[in-house]
């Protein structure tokens, strides 16, 4: 299992992964879930993947041999939209997409089909192909934008009241988001929040560990300002564990007394 958290803010996006695979109490290692793709200078998208190892390796694969075969972008007419013979061989990929929302389609599209290539075989194993993947970019005079794609195909995008996306090992790390998490934090504030999600989650869920990554890309930059990947012995990932712990302890202390502390028969 793995855990991969997302935000979009005001100021850019903001993401977050753990780098542990498990098959197995006795097969753990590390892989990592984040991948960086900017197929021209106008746009750039990172891609997180829970789910299916070979699956999701499979998508990055296919991503990258696209890269060798561009397509042009679809032409904006209803008689083009129109002919069915030639309608799936005109979608979109990462290189020929105008929006945002256009690449999570495709990445949908590839996703699909390779679970179908082995649905048979896996299905006989008692195993399963699916994967799940969050997207989150930007393509030059469109906004950023960030969606969760799952393993059917279809995605859903983040918003301003909704402004992170998971997936994976999810429920764990999701309350420290729910409370402090919002568009208007800086992109350092969202990935300390980030990284405490993913300590949470690890706290409480052995699937999920270091190697942690963060990514931070600045809205209209189309670049990565920051990339940092924490080991499980890195000071960084030392403290915020130990600040982030000390201060529920002191939290727990200042909570209201109940009735009968503060009259005591």
């Amino acid at each position: 299992m793995t855990y991969c958290v997302a935000f979009q803010l005001d100021e850019g996006l903001v993401f977050a992964s753990d780098c542990r695979t498990n098959a197995g109490v006795d097969y753990i290692s590390s892989y990592s879930k984040m991948h960086i793709f900017q197929p021209a200078p106008d746009r750039l998208f990172v891609m997180m993947a829970a789910g299916n190892l070979g699956t999701t390796h499979a998508v990055v694969n296919r991503i990258r041999r696209d890269f060798d075969n561009p397509k042009q972008p679809q032409p904006d007419r209803a008689d083009a939209r129109a002919d069915s013979k030639h309608a799936g061989e005109d979608r979109p990929d990462l290189l020929s997409a105008r929006y945002v929302f256009e690449a999570a389609d495709y990445i949908g599209r590839v996703s699909v089909a390779v679970q179908a290539n082995h649905a048979t075989s896996l299905r006989e194993a008692g195993a399963t192909g699916e994967a799940s993947f969050i997207l989150g970019g930007q393509i030059t005079g469109q906004p950023q934008g960030l969606f969760l794609i799952y393993p059917q195909g279809n995605a859903v995008m983040a918003t301003r009241e909704t402004p992170f996306l998971q997936i994976g090992e999810s429920k764990y790390g999701k309350p420290p988001l729910d409370y402090i998490g919002h568009a208007g934090l800086s992109l350092e504030d969202a990935a300390r929040l980030c990284l405490v999600s993913q300590i949470v989650t690890r706290r409480s869920n052995l699937t999920v560990g270091p190697p942690f990554e963060l990514a931070l890309v600045p809205r209209d930059s189309m670049k990565v300002s920051r990339r940092i990947k924490l080991d499980k012995d890195a000071p960084e990932l030392t403290r915020a564990m130990e600040t982030w712990s000390r201060s529920m302890q002191e939290t727990l202390k200042r909570l209201p007394r109940f009735n009968w502390e503060e009259a005591p028969l």
